[in-house]
């Protein structure tokens, strides 16, 4: 045996024969693989395989597939058909040299081993392709639950507060809102969270395709007192200097937000704000007073109030004519006014020359009360109840006299 592998020739036989063998095993290994003239090959079917469209997502919404699932089948030995993964391959659609409208287009077979052959049926699908346009829309959010006793959810503070909603060209006019619930359930102070944004058509159903930006927003849901939001009310006292009268009194908010308890806030129909002293101005003026808490009420906002008081130089005008009303009367008597015989007034008032321009006689009314009086004649003070700003001009006191008597009956005839 040493001689004959010592010998040159017996080794290039032995080499020659042993090449032979190896390249007779490789081409009955490649005989039996698809393609090869083998015999023996395998086939297996996957059902149900969902067909993966490939486009641009930014521009463009894939309305329907049809069908939206293929089957697979695959041809192969059997070593290769073991070696597809069960997640790893896909049937794609390549839409990315296609625009908007209908189109019917064949599906590719992705990332099946090179052994194996891939038939798909049906080959080709037929699909719905949609532009996506943009739409500025604003953020709504639904407040759930109920906070703590005695509180109240205030109205959400949402940042950004509009949004950017891409979407299909086709669900432009359904859209109806984008929004987020956020629970304020047992809350006894401010929620603060992130949430994410849906969009929504008028049905109340999700928009599909929407693409919103951003996704998520800032919320804080105050929790508060309740509250009620009525007229700001100033209470005026004392008057301006002779010679002198109120043109205006603006302030700088006509309306108060009150916190306190429900009964309370839901009876009240303005807010009683501080009180401006008037006494003996002479000029303009300007304030900064501060809103009191009245009436159990926890919170006023704003509070504080700037208040203008316009001073002017007065005039004064005569209105005439003027007819008093008698309060007061028994239904068993008869009130007659002797003095002033006519039974009207003349009364000359003082105020600012714009707020007297305005004034008529029916803007002033006199009253004369006469409850509780026996029958007889009567000198009774005249009471003029005068529109702001108005006053009384010099020497107007008035007085009339009046004169009660039993009414008389009628005596029926026999």
């Amino acid at each position: 045996m040493d001689k004959w592998l010592r010998n040159t020739n017996v080794v290039r036989i032995i080499a020659l024969a042993v090449g032979i063998l190896l390249w007779v095993v490789v081409h009955l290994e490649d005989r039996s693989i698809p393609g090869g003239s083998g015999a023996a090959l395998t086939e297996y079917t996957i059902s149900n395989v969902a067909v993966t469209p490939r486009y641009d997502s930014n521009q463009f919404f894939v309305q329907s597939i049809e069908p939206p699932q293929v089957v697979v089948t695959l041809s192969g030995k059997e070593s290769a058909l073991k070696k597809v993964s069960t997640s790893g391959y896909s049937v794609e659609l390549d839409l990315t040299k296609v625009g908007k409208g209908e189109h019917v287009l064949p599906l590719t077979p992705v990332n099946f081993p090179p052994s194996v052959i891939v038939k798909i049926y049906p080959a080709s699908v037929k699909v719905v392709l949609e532009e996506k346009v943009k739409k500025e829309v604003p953020v709504t959010i639904n407040v759930t639950g109920t906070p703590a006793t005695g509180l109240k959810a205030g109205q959400p503070i949402i940042k950004p507060n509009r949004v950017i909603v891409t979407m299909p060209s086709s669900r432009v006019d359904d859209t109806d809102s984008v929004r987020a619930d956020v629970s304020v359930d047992k809350a006894q102070t401010a929620v603060s969270k992130q949430v994410r944004l849906v969009a929504y058509d008028k049905n109340g159903k999700v928009i599909e395709g929407a693409a919103i930006d951003p996704p998520v927003v800032d919320v804080e849901v105050p929790i508060t007192s309740p509250f009620t939001t009525v007229p700001l009310q100033l209470k005026l006292a004392g008057e301006t200097a002779r010679g002198f009268s109120v043109a205006s009194i603006t302030k700088s908010t006509d309306k108060v937000t009150a916190y306190g308890p429900q009964e309370v806030v839901d009876k009240m129909e303005f807010y009683e704000g501080p009180a401006i002293n008037l006494q003996d101005l002479k000029e303009t003026k300007d304030l900064t007073l501060d809103i009191p808490l009245k009436n159990k009420i926890t919170q006023v906002e704003p509070s504080k109030v700037d208040v203008r008081i316009e001073v002017v130089p007065s005039v004064y005008k005569t209105l005439e004519g003027i007819s008093f009303s008698i309060v007061g009367q028994n239904d068993l008597y008869d009130t007659k006014v002797l003095v002033p015989e006519t039974g009207k007034l003349n009364v000359t008032v003082e105020g600012a020359p714009a707020v007297l321009d305005k004034l008529k006689p029916e803007d002033i009314q006199a009253i004369v009360d006469i409850s509780n009086l026996p029958p007889g004649q009567h000198e009774l003070p005249v009471t003029l109840n005068l529109p702001t700003f108005v006053k009384k001009g010099p020497q107007q006191d008035f007085k009339v006299t009046v004169e009660i008597s039993a009414k008389q009956t009628k005596v029926a005839r026999p």
